[in-house]
């Protein structure tokens, strides 16, 4: 027999499943106190799981079960789940795993993810102006074909000047393949931006390049999308904008934004931006009940 006072919090735990292996395992009979002992000590000690001592307790107590039921029902339990406390049970102790430093900077910290936002016409106008001053006639263009067409950036970057010009004359609409979806889409060139385009084709730097916007690396056949990322941060910040909240798709949705704020026609924008499905469109151009009252406020029956 022993006294209560001799077991510490971990000497309780591991005098209850010792009792209760030793009852299930060789159906011995073990002595009700020495569990009881055990189990008041280990409680009063502050359990973390007070509710499955509790059980225990009532178990044992009950006496229309014999005690080598109740220890080999409880022994399981234990086996499975442990009994608790400050090291979580001597069958199924917590591990503490070593905090890992990734080895790669997370490539969206700090970063605000998510739509990039449009440009509103007197920014365009903007960034327009202060293009043209530079002289930087390959940024003009881009920055005209990239409102006018409403391209994705992976179609954009790879615009060949046939596609644009033919027989010595800028179309004044276009038709390309999108990558993403392998369907046509169709698009028109403003007076400005094809006057633009004219400009950067015909200089003698262009002659012989199959691109639209051709890469000055010799590996390259054209831009990247990365560069042309870096072109539109560029852009915004040179005009006073919050670099991070804009993006190359703020180029694609800037038109396409204006034309449904105007008409309210998701249809047409549909088509011009070339969404297989109107959902998609309605996704992409935020609208809500708040847009969809204020077009029908403008109809007057």
């Amino acid at each position: 027999m022993f006294s209560v006072s001799q077991f510490s919090f971990e000497e309780g735990e591991l005098v209850i499943s010792s009792l209760l292996w030793v009852g299930s395992a060789f159906s011995l009979p073990v002595s009700q106190y020495q569990t009881f002992a055990a189990l008041q000590k280990v409680g009063k000690e502050g359990s973390e799981r007070p509710d499955a001592y509790a059980a225990l307790l009532n178990c044992l107590q009950n006496p229309k079960r014999p005690l080598q039921t109740v220890l080999g029902f409880n022994v399981g339990t234990v086996l499975m789940y442990g009994f608790g406390g400050r090291h979580g049970g001597q069958i199924m102790p917590r591990v503490q795993l070593p905090a890992v430093t990734p080895k790669r900077k997370t490539w969206n910290k700090g970063r605000i993810i998510g739509q990039k936002r449009p440009l509103l016409p007197k920014q365009v106008w903007a960034i327009r102006t202060r293009l043209e001053i530079t002289g930087n006639l390959r940024d003009v263009a881009l920055f005209n074909v990239a409102i006018d067409s409403k391209l994705r950036g992976c179609d954009l970057v790879r615009l060949k000047v046939t596609d644009l010009v033919t027989a010595d004359r800028v179309r004044e609409r276009a038709s390309v393949i999108q990558s993403k979806t392998n369907r046509p889409v169709q698009f028109e060139l403003t007076e400005n931006t094809r006057e633009s385009i004219a400009n950067w084709v015909f200089m003698p730097e262009m002659s012989g390049c199959g691109f639209m916007f051709p890469s000055r690396l010799h590996d390259r056949p054209h831009i990247s999308t990365r560069q042309y990322g870096r072109l539109v941060r560029d852009w915004v910040t040179a005009i006073g904008l919050e670099p991070s909240g804009y993006g190359t798709h703020s180029m694609r949705r800037t038109k396409a934004a204006e034309i449904y704020r105007k008409t309210g026609n998701l249809r047409a924008v549909q088509l011009l931006l070339g969404h297989t499905k109107v959902d998609s469109t309605v996704r992409y151009l935020g609208v809500e009940l708040e847009d969809a009252l204020s077009i029908s406020e403008k109809v007057d029956i």
